[in-house]
């Protein structure tokens, strides 16, 4: 589509967007239904060209981390869309009664989703099942990076979906902006916190407000009295899936120095058991494009430079053709790999004394979309979880609250604006109405002009 078809496309669902009514419950279900059937019918497939996108990424991967989370929060919307859909009683002020008041929801109109290409087919579903339970239109862009999925989405879904409630758009970084500078009713956006300030810069032109899903540096912490093994478990197991390909991986864990050796020598024993002969395994993710493993590579060069350590974890070369990149954990990274996120198979570790010197190193620093601690103590775990904001929290283990569909998922501050998922989406991408009706018997008129004593006595009352 030519800049001028998507603003043709655009115009055009946001005019039906104000003439029609809120589509009811039954219509919206069929959506989301259409929406299940699209995936479990070509579930394959869709497998299939997210693998061509990266290189390799085996089926099992996506059916667990994109096909699942799907699945569950379509099913979660469409077992509570009926309670999200009604009218909330709320209780007027004493004076204003015997009046009624409620809030309403209300679809936005043309919701606009730009998806990443790391997690194709779970970052399109989710911000569509949110739209979508709440009555909305919706035109999504789907990423250059990962063309076989995007044109194979984008050929699926007029089969399912009515194309003027849900359009698929495609093409490159000049089509993305001039996406991101519709003025839809709602944007929301998943990428990297440069490109996020761009987007919403965009978007600022027409007040669109924006749901904005960025990344950042999500430390895991583990306290001293942790469960070591399990902690380098569920941390390896975070780091490794997708390659590190994913917003909320860990990006750096802090431990106490004691455990520093121990912790290298688990970390390793943890790959060579669930990843062996690494250079020929099936199940591990490819680096998703040459820009990505330089970028890669030039960050572990100038950490090395700047006098870092570099332990890999497995015996295996990276291999730039097939851009399988190791995993390694790094001390004493300095420069891009302890400034910026990694979004790779690349660990820094740093190691702490006390506590209070671990939760001072990660205020110290931009808030994260995710944080990770591990402690067997609740004593320990409340005092971490009110002294660190993160965007959300998985306590001794890792990724796992992206999948609760009653949680909302976001960042905050530089990790991200507003949040989605379950009723948090719903009502993301609703207008929540406030109405008042006022009662055939009322006070009103006692509160007009003329002020004389009557109006006198009423506000010493009110004013008490």
């Amino acid at each position: 589509m030519t800049p001028d078809d998507i603003n043709a496309r655009f115009l055009a669902m946001k005019a039906a967007s104000r003439q029609e009514l809120a589509p009811d419950h039954a219509t919206r279900l069929q959506h989301l239904t259409a929406l299940r059937r699209l995936i479990l019918d070509h579930r394959k497939a869709l497998g299939a060209a997210i693998s061509e996108d990266f290189g390799q990424r085996p089926q099992a991967e996506t059916d667990l981390a994109e096909v699942f989370p799907s699945l569950q929060e379509i099913a979660h919307a469409r077992r509570h869309l009926g309670r999200w859909m009604r009218r909330r009683p709320v209780a007027p002020g004493i004076w204003f009664r015997p009046g009624r008041a409620w809030v309403q929801p209300q679809p936005l109109g043309v919701v606009g989703i730009v998806v990443p290409w790391n997690y194709p087919l779970q970052l399109t579903i989710g911000p569509l099942v949110g739209a979508l339970a709440a009555g909305n239109r919706a035109m999504v862009k789907l990423s250059e990076h990962a063309l076989a999925f995007a044109a194979l989405f984008a050929q699926l879904a007029p089969d399912y979906l009515p194309q003027d409630r849900v359009a698929v758009v495609t093409g490159g970084p000049e089509t993305g902006m001039a996406f991101s500078a519709l003025a839809f009713d709602h944007l929301l956006f998943t990428g990297s916190t440069a490109v996020g300030r761009r987007v919403m810069a965009a978007a600022a032109a027409n007040l669109v407000p924006v749901t904005l899903e960025l990344g950042g540096k999500s430390p895991a912490l583990i306290a001293p009295d942790a469960r070591l093994d399990h902690a380098v478990a569920r941390i390896m197991a975070g780091k490794m899936l997708n390659a590190g390909q994913t917003c909320i991986a860990p990006d750096y864990v802090l431990l106490h120095r004691d455990h520093l050796d121990q912790f290298i020598a688990k970390a390793k024993g943890w790959v060579e058991r669930h990843y062996p002969k690494l250079e020929t395994n099936p199940d591990y993710s490819r680096i998703i494009n040459d820009a990505q493993f330089a970028r890669l590579t030039a960050a572990l060069e100038a950490a090395q430079a700047g006098g870092a350590e570099i332990l890999p974890l497995s015996t295996a070369p990276a291999d730039p053709a097939r851009r399988m990149m190791p995993p390694v954990l790094v001390t004493g990274a300095e420069g891009p790999l302890a400034e910026d996120e990694i979004f790779g198979p690349i660990l820094p570790v740093v190691p702490y004394d006390d506590l209070r010197t671990a939760v001072a190193y990660i205020t110290a620093r931009p808030r994260p979309l995710a944080f990770y601690p591990f402690t067997e103590s609740a004593e320990t775990r409340d005092l971490l979880l009110a002294s660190v904001s993160a965007g959300g929290v998985t306590v001794n283990d890792t990724l796992l609250h992206v999948a609760q569909s009653g949680l909302p998922f976001g960042g905050v501050g530089p990790s991200g604006i507003g949040a989605y998922h379950g009723q948090a989406g719903f009502e993301r991408m609703s207008h929540l109405l406030p109405v008042f009706a006022q009662s055939r018997i009322n006070g009103a008129d006692w509160l007009a002009p003329p002020y004389g004593a009557r109006f006198r006595a009423l506000m010493r009352l009110m004013l008490r």
